[in-house]
Protein backbone atom coordinates (compact mmCIF):
# COMPACT_ATOMS: atom_id res chain seq x y z
CA UNK A 1 0.00 0.00 0.00
CA UNK A 2 1.36 3.49 -0.90
CA UNK A 3 -0.18 6.75 0.27
CA UNK A 4 -0.17 10.57 -1.14
CA UNK A 5 -1.07 13.45 1.13
CA UNK A 6 -3.84 15.65 -0.69
CA UNK A 7 -2.21 19.27 0.35
CA UNK A 8 -4.95 21.24 -2.11
CA UNK A 9 -3.68 24.73 -2.36
CA UNK A 10 -6.33 27.01 -1.76
CA UNK A 11 -7.05 29.41 1.50
CA UNK A 12 -3.17 29.15 2.83
CA UNK A 13 -0.73 30.60 2.04
CA UNK A 14 2.65 29.47 -0.24
CA UNK A 15 4.87 28.97 2.81
CA UNK A 16 1.98 26.69 4.50
CA UNK A 17 1.83 24.94 1.20
CA UNK A 18 5.59 24.25 0.58
CA UNK A 19 5.47 23.50 4.38
CA UNK A 20 2.92 20.78 4.14
CA UNK A 21 4.75 19.20 1.06
CA UNK A 22 8.40 19.29 2.52
CA UNK A 23 6.55 17.57 6.00
CA UNK A 24 4.86 14.83 3.40
CA UNK A 25 7.88 14.41 2.06
CA UNK A 26 9.48 13.70 5.46
CA UNK A 27 7.23 10.96 6.80
CA UNK A 28 7.86 8.92 3.96
CA UNK A 29 4.38 9.91 1.79
CA UNK A 30 5.08 8.77 -1.67
CA UNK A 31 3.25 11.98 -3.27
CA UNK A 32 1.80 15.12 -2.76
CA UNK A 33 -1.13 16.12 -4.56
CA UNK A 34 -3.02 19.40 -5.31
CA UNK A 35 -5.81 19.97 -6.69
CA UNK A 36 -6.17 21.83 -10.48
CA UNK A 37 -8.56 24.66 -9.91
CA UNK A 38 -8.53 29.08 -10.19
CA UNK A 39 -10.78 29.23 -6.89
CA UNK A 40 -11.60 28.14 -3.33
CA UNK A 41 -13.60 24.88 -3.50
CA UNK A 42 -14.90 25.55 -0.15
CA UNK A 43 -15.50 28.72 2.43
CA UNK A 44 -17.04 32.20 1.86
CA UNK A 45 -15.21 35.02 -0.01
CA UNK A 46 -11.93 35.05 -1.68
CA UNK A 47 -8.87 33.09 -0.77
CA UNK A 48 -5.66 31.78 -1.99
CA UNK A 49 -5.31 29.48 -4.87
CA UNK A 50 -2.28 28.84 -7.01
CA UNK A 51 -2.74 27.17 -10.11
CA UNK A 52 -1.42 23.58 -10.45
CA UNK A 53 1.11 22.98 -13.20
CA UNK A 54 3.19 26.07 -11.74
CA UNK A 55 2.64 25.29 -8.15
CA UNK A 56 3.97 21.37 -9.07
CA UNK A 57 6.96 23.44 -10.98
CA UNK A 58 7.89 25.30 -7.85
CA UNK A 59 7.51 22.59 -6.04
CA UNK A 60 9.68 20.48 -7.93
CA UNK A 61 12.78 23.20 -6.31
CA UNK A 62 12.02 22.88 -2.85
CA UNK A 63 11.68 18.69 -2.55
CA UNK A 64 14.04 16.30 -3.75
CA UNK A 65 12.04 12.75 -3.59
CA UNK A 66 8.56 13.10 -3.48
CA UNK A 67 6.22 13.24 -6.23
CA UNK A 68 3.86 15.49 -7.28
CA UNK A 69 0.75 15.65 -8.95
CA UNK A 70 -2.96 17.36 -9.30
CA UNK A 71 -6.11 15.52 -8.46
CA UNK A 72 -6.80 16.08 -11.27
CA UNK A 73 -6.19 18.44 -13.96
CA UNK A 74 -9.19 19.25 -16.06
CA UNK A 75 -8.60 19.42 -19.77
CA UNK A 76 -10.80 22.86 -20.25
CA UNK A 77 -8.19 24.63 -18.55
CA UNK A 78 -5.17 23.58 -21.27
CA UNK A 79 -5.02 23.14 -24.81
CA UNK A 80 -3.82 19.33 -24.69
CA UNK A 81 -0.18 20.04 -26.69
CA UNK A 82 0.27 23.23 -24.05
CA UNK A 83 -0.32 20.36 -21.29
CA UNK A 84 2.01 17.96 -22.59
CA UNK A 85 4.85 20.92 -23.00
CA UNK A 86 3.89 21.55 -19.42
CA UNK A 87 4.45 17.97 -17.73
CA UNK A 88 7.53 17.67 -19.83
CA UNK A 89 8.97 20.60 -18.20
CA UNK A 90 7.82 19.22 -14.48
CA UNK A 91 9.24 16.11 -14.91
CA UNK A 92 12.82 17.28 -16.00
CA UNK A 93 12.66 19.89 -13.13
CA UNK A 94 11.56 17.10 -10.86
CA UNK A 95 13.71 14.41 -12.19
CA UNK A 96 10.83 12.16 -12.85
CA UNK A 97 8.53 12.66 -10.07
CA UNK A 98 5.87 14.00 -11.76
CA UNK A 99 2.25 11.92 -11.73
CA UNK A 100 -0.33 13.33 -14.50
CA UNK A 101 -3.60 13.05 -13.78
CA UNK A 102 -6.40 13.85 -15.87
CA UNK A 103 -10.07 14.93 -16.14
CA UNK A 104 -13.14 16.00 -18.08
CA UNK A 105 -13.21 19.07 -15.29
CA UNK A 106 -16.87 19.99 -13.78
CA UNK A 107 -16.73 23.60 -12.00
CA UNK A 108 -19.24 25.41 -14.48
CA UNK A 109 -18.92 28.43 -11.75
CA UNK A 110 -15.27 28.70 -12.26
CA UNK A 111 -15.28 28.78 -15.57
CA UNK A 112 -18.05 30.89 -16.30
CA UNK A 113 -16.81 33.83 -14.26
CA UNK A 114 -13.44 33.76 -15.42
CA UNK A 115 -14.62 33.41 -19.11
CA UNK A 116 -13.00 29.94 -19.87
CA UNK A 117 -15.66 28.00 -22.45
CA UNK A 118 -16.91 24.64 -20.90
CA UNK A 119 -18.52 22.81 -22.95
CA UNK A 120 -21.12 20.18 -22.35
CA UNK A 121 -20.02 16.69 -20.96
CA UNK A 122 -19.64 14.90 -24.29
CA UNK A 123 -17.64 17.25 -25.69
CA UNK A 124 -15.72 17.98 -22.47
CA UNK A 125 -15.23 13.95 -23.18
CA UNK A 126 -14.16 14.05 -26.07
CA UNK A 127 -11.81 16.19 -25.67
CA UNK A 128 -10.42 14.18 -22.27
CA UNK A 129 -9.73 11.75 -25.07
CA UNK A 130 -8.45 13.68 -26.97
CA UNK A 131 -6.05 15.10 -24.40
CA UNK A 132 -4.93 11.43 -23.55
CA UNK A 133 -4.30 10.64 -26.96
CA UNK A 134 -2.16 13.62 -27.46
CA UNK A 135 0.41 13.92 -24.42
CA UNK A 136 0.83 9.86 -25.12
CA UNK A 137 2.32 10.52 -29.24
CA UNK A 138 3.74 13.58 -27.57
CA UNK A 139 5.57 12.08 -25.21
CA UNK A 140 7.29 9.83 -27.61
CA UNK A 141 9.54 12.70 -29.16
CA UNK A 142 8.35 11.42 -32.42
CA UNK A 143 6.86 13.45 -35.25
CA UNK A 144 2.79 12.56 -34.68
CA UNK A 145 -0.23 13.94 -36.22
CA UNK A 146 -3.56 12.60 -35.25
CA UNK A 147 -6.91 13.84 -36.18
CA UNK A 148 -8.84 14.07 -33.06
CA UNK A 149 -12.61 14.68 -31.95
CA UNK A 150 -11.93 18.03 -30.81
CA UNK A 151 -8.13 19.11 -31.05
CA UNK A 152 -5.72 17.20 -33.65
CA UNK A 153 -2.00 17.05 -34.52
CA UNK A 154 -0.49 18.13 -37.49
CA UNK A 155 3.32 17.23 -37.67
CA UNK A 156 3.89 17.79 -34.29
CA UNK A 157 6.72 17.17 -32.31
CA UNK A 158 8.08 18.23 -28.95
CA UNK A 159 11.44 17.27 -27.35
CA UNK A 160 13.25 16.59 -25.06
CA UNK A 161 11.79 13.07 -24.12
CA UNK A 162 10.60 12.62 -20.76
CA UNK A 163 13.03 11.23 -17.78
CA UNK A 164 10.24 8.51 -17.20
CA UNK A 165 10.01 6.23 -19.69
CA UNK A 166 7.94 6.24 -21.90
CA UNK A 167 5.80 8.69 -20.11
CA UNK A 168 4.85 9.53 -16.62
CA UNK A 169 2.16 7.30 -15.31
CA UNK A 170 -0.96 8.45 -16.31
CA UNK A 171 -3.86 8.75 -13.81
CA UNK A 172 -7.56 9.24 -14.64
CA UNK A 173 -9.74 9.92 -12.07
CA UNK A 174 -14.18 9.07 -11.85
CA UNK A 175 -16.15 5.93 -12.42
CA UNK A 176 -18.19 6.61 -15.14
CA UNK A 177 -18.96 3.72 -17.11
CA UNK A 178 -20.11 4.88 -20.38
CA UNK A 179 -16.56 7.22 -20.93
CA UNK A 180 -14.38 7.29 -17.53
CA UNK A 181 -13.91 3.54 -17.54
CA UNK A 182 -13.01 3.20 -20.94
CA UNK A 183 -10.73 5.81 -21.25
CA UNK A 184 -8.89 4.25 -17.98
CA UNK A 185 -8.69 0.86 -19.43
CA UNK A 186 -7.00 2.21 -22.21
CA UNK A 187 -4.63 4.88 -20.78
CA UNK A 188 -4.89 4.54 -17.32
CA UNK A 189 -1.69 3.66 -14.93
CA UNK A 190 -3.92 3.96 -12.42
CA UNK A 191 -6.86 4.70 -11.67
CA UNK A 192 -8.22 6.68 -8.55
CA UNK A 193 -12.23 7.64 -7.88
CA UNK A 194 -13.88 8.30 -4.03
CA UNK A 195 -16.26 5.82 -2.59
CA UNK A 196 -15.69 2.57 -0.74
CA UNK A 197 -14.09 -0.63 -1.73
CA UNK A 198 -17.42 -1.94 -1.46
CA UNK A 199 -19.16 1.08 -3.85
CA UNK A 200 -16.49 0.76 -6.11
CA UNK A 201 -16.06 -3.04 -6.62
CA UNK A 202 -18.65 -2.88 -9.83
CA UNK A 203 -16.89 -0.32 -11.33
CA UNK A 204 -13.21 -2.22 -10.77
CA UNK A 205 -14.54 -5.19 -11.97
CA UNK A 206 -16.15 -3.57 -15.39
CA UNK A 207 -12.16 -1.89 -15.10
CA UNK A 208 -11.18 -5.50 -15.22
CA UNK A 209 -13.29 -6.34 -18.46
CA UNK A 210 -12.28 -3.41 -20.21
CA UNK A 211 -8.58 -3.38 -19.82
CA UNK A 212 -8.77 -7.15 -20.72
CA UNK A 213 -10.73 -6.19 -24.42
CA UNK A 214 -8.39 -3.40 -24.93
CA UNK A 215 -5.40 -5.92 -24.54
CA UNK A 216 -4.09 -5.06 -20.96
CA UNK A 217 -3.48 -6.80 -17.90
CA UNK A 218 -5.59 -5.55 -15.50
CA UNK A 219 -3.42 -5.83 -12.80
CA UNK A 220 -1.02 -2.78 -14.97
CA UNK A 221 -4.03 -0.75 -13.54
CA UNK A 222 -3.10 0.20 -10.05
CA UNK A 223 -6.40 1.15 -8.01
CA UNK A 224 -6.35 3.93 -6.32
CA UNK A 225 -9.00 5.29 -3.13
CA UNK A 226 -9.14 8.28 -0.72
CA UNK A 227 -8.95 8.16 2.87
CA UNK A 228 -9.88 10.77 5.67
CA UNK A 229 -7.52 11.49 8.39
CA UNK A 230 -9.80 13.81 10.23
CA UNK A 231 -10.76 10.85 12.70
CA UNK A 232 -7.38 8.16 13.59
CA UNK A 233 -9.78 5.47 14.42
CA UNK A 234 -11.83 5.84 11.11
CA UNK A 235 -9.23 5.86 9.22
CA UNK A 236 -7.43 2.69 10.41
CA UNK A 237 -11.16 0.74 9.96
CA UNK A 238 -10.96 1.93 6.59
CA UNK A 239 -7.33 1.49 5.80
CA UNK A 240 -7.98 -2.21 6.71
CA UNK A 241 -10.95 -2.37 3.91
CA UNK A 242 -8.86 -0.69 1.49
CA UNK A 243 -5.91 -2.77 2.28
CA UNK A 244 -7.94 -6.14 1.89
CA UNK A 245 -9.90 -5.78 -0.91
CA UNK A 246 -6.41 -5.25 -2.44
CA UNK A 247 -6.18 -1.47 -3.21
CA UNK A 248 -2.45 -0.41 -4.05
CA UNK A 249 -2.94 3.47 -3.47
CA UNK A 250 -4.42 5.75 -0.80
CA UNK A 251 -4.63 9.80 -0.98
CA UNK A 252 -4.92 10.84 2.08
CA UNK A 253 -6.96 13.97 3.00
CA UNK A 254 -5.22 17.01 4.65
CA UNK A 255 -7.28 16.78 8.44
CA UNK A 256 -8.56 19.70 9.71
CA UNK A 257 -6.45 19.54 12.98
CA UNK A 258 -3.10 20.38 10.87
CA UNK A 259 0.09 18.57 10.46
CA UNK A 260 0.04 16.64 14.14
CA UNK A 261 -2.71 14.69 12.41
CA UNK A 262 -1.10 13.62 9.85
CA UNK A 263 2.08 12.72 12.12
CA UNK A 264 0.33 10.58 14.30
CA UNK A 265 -0.89 8.52 11.46
CA UNK A 266 2.01 8.12 9.41
CA UNK A 267 3.64 6.64 12.99
CA UNK A 268 0.57 4.76 14.56
CA UNK A 269 -1.68 3.62 12.15
CA UNK A 270 0.41 2.83 9.23
CA UNK A 271 2.39 0.66 11.02
CA UNK A 272 -0.23 -1.50 12.54
CA UNK A 273 -2.25 -2.14 9.69
CA UNK A 274 0.52 -2.42 6.71
CA UNK A 275 3.64 -3.30 8.44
Amino acid sequence: MRFGLDVAQQRISWDELVGRVQLAEELGFEGAWGFDHFQPMYGEGPGETFEGMTTLAALAGVTSRIRLGLLVTGVTYRHPSVLAAQALTIDHASHGRLDLSLGAAWFDKEHRELGIPFPPLGERFDLLEDALEIVSRLFTGEVVSYEGKVVSLHDARLRPLPVQRPRPPIWIGGSGPRRTLPLAARFADVWHSFGSPKSLQEASERLDRLAEGAGRDPADIVRAGSLSLDDLDTARRHLEKWRAAGWGYLVCGWPEVGAAQVERFVREVVPDVVG
